[in-house]
Parts: structure tokens; sequence; C-alpha cells
């Protein structure tokens, strides 16, 4: 565990973990429910625009922008189309919309296969530069756009929730939807506005992860998996939890092969994620209520 480049790596990891998880607490806060189509939405904007550049040949940057804006446009449909008309019919129970979701979530990752491809691609890189070497460390450019663009992501969305009206309105529909209805507020605008975001989020991270480890139509699953468990742990009492909790899990995701062998990672996040359940499901920081 002394080894510099492993701890570069928990924090590449970590930081694509807690945008994933950061997706997904923006959904939970204006909606009440986990949105399990976050790690799709993800997978579809990477996909996309690889798809895009390699096979349509298309300039690398426009792929980008639309690979983004497939993620923010199926996550907003998946809002319009889906959660709201399942909730109009269903009442505004957590379980019509969950069931939804999960549909969305192998909707998206089968119809993704079909447009784009079952073979894996790799990421596209709109920066090149780098690497650099510090003493034993090497560090590549997608790594530093990865982590400073994480950096910035969270500062954004802390600032927008703390300090704009549209951010106070998402914690208030959140909190008590019914209530929110009643004063008036619009309820339906800020959910929109929470998936909306939340896609963007999530495209973003796809596309900034993908260039290190390649994406597939079946990555979106397993990304799904992991935003999750990282929100799990990091809890949802700030905005920046999310980050704690996906650099937990990618120090284990890192270090756990080394003890536990190839099983360990594995191993290690479902006994994590099962203690976190039974004795602290709230995370490691949650919101605190004066009385």
């Amino acid at each position: 565990m002394t080894d510099p480049q492993l701890w570069l790596s928990v924090l590449e990891i970590g930081s694509f973990f807690g945008l994933i998880a950061l997706a997904y607490q923006l959904t939970l806060i204006g909606a009440g429910f986990f949105n399990f189509a976050i790690g799709p939405y993800a997978m579809v904007a990477a996909l996309g625009a690889s798809w895009l550049a390699i096979e349509m040949q298309i300039p690398v940057f426009i792929s980008l922008v639309l690979g983004v804006l497939i993620a923010v446009v199926v996550s907003g449909l998946t809002e319009l189309l889906v959660v709201r008309q399942v909730q109009k019919r269903s009442g505004s129970g957590e379980l019509p919309a969950l069931v939804a979701v999960t549909a969305v979530l192998f909707i998206v990752q089968q119809g993704a296969g079909t447009l784009f491809g079952r073979p894996a691609l790799p990421g596209q890189v709109l920066f090149t530069f780098g690497p650099w070497q510090f003493g034993d460390v090497y560090v590549s450019g997608t790594t530093v756009v990865l982590v400073a663009s994480t950096a910035i992501i969270f500062i954004a969305v802390s600032l927008w929730m703390s300090l704009s009206r549209t951010g106070r309105l998402l914690r208030a529909v959140g909190d008590n939807r019914s209530a929110a209805a009643l004063l008036g507020l619009p309820v339906g605008r800020i959910r929109l506005i929470a998936f909306l975001l939340s896609g963007l989020i999530a495209g973003l991270a796809g596309l900034l992860y993908a260039p290190k480890t390649g994406v597939a139509f079946t990555s979106g699953l397993a990304w799904t998996l992991v935003g999750f468990l990282a929100l799990v742990i990091g809890g949802t009492g700030r905005t920046w939890a999310p980050l704690i909790g996906g650099l937990v899990l990618g120090a284990i995701q890192v270090f756990a092969p080394f003890y536990f062998g190839s099983m360990g990672p594995t191993t290690m996040v479902l006994l994590i994620a099962l203690l976190f359940f039974a004795f602290r499901p709230q995370g490691l920081f949650s919101t605190r209520v004066r009385i």
C-alpha cells in the first residue's frame, strides 16, 4: 500500500465512482428514489461517442458532445415517459418507479448494443498531452483530465445546490413532494432538471473514464452497481459525500487483490455494502436534522 502509483489508480477509479454516485444523489434528492439507469446513461454516452468517432468518422469533439447529449436526452425521457407516467397511475410510491427505471436499465443497455454494436470500443480522448513522470509515478493526460474534471464538477454542483434557487428547490421537492406541490412549487420541472443534470454528469463520467478502460454495451450494469455502492458508503448528507464513497470503493478495488486474491474486490465490496446496510444505512455522511 506504499506504492504511489497504486494510490493514483485509487484516485482515478474513485473519481469515476464518485461522479456516478453524484448522479445517483441528484435524482435521489429530487425524485426520492434510486435511479438504477444511471450506469447505462454513462455507458451510452461513452459508447455512442466512440461509435460516432470510429464508425462514422465524426470529429472527436463533436462525437463527445453528441455522446453527452444522448445521455441527457435518455435521462430526460426516463423521467417524462417512464417515471412520471408510472407514478401518475400508481401513486408516488418508490417501488413502481424502481421497477420502471430497472427496466430502463436493460432497455438502454440492449438498445446501445443494437445501435452501436456488441464489441467493446476504446474511449475517445479530446486532449492529448503527457504522460509525465514524477519519480516512480507516471501520470497520463487522461488521468489529469479525469481528476480535474471531477473536482470541477463536484465544486460546481455544490455551489449550485447551496446558492441557486433551483438547487434549493430541488432539496425542497425531494424532502416532501406533496408539501412542495401544495405550496405551488414547480415539482415536475424541478424533477426533470434533476434527471437532466444527473444524465449530464453520468454522461461526462462515462466519457472521462472510457479512455482508461474502454466501453461496451454491458458496462452500464457494472457502473450502476459501483455507483450505487459508492453512494451507500458515502451517504447523501453532503454534496461531496459520494466522492468519499467512491474513493473508499476505489481503494478496495485496487488493494483487495493484493491481500485476498482475484475475488478479493468483489468479496470486500459486498461485505462492506452489507455492513453499511446493516449498521449505517445513511452512509458515512448523513443529513443532520435540528429540532
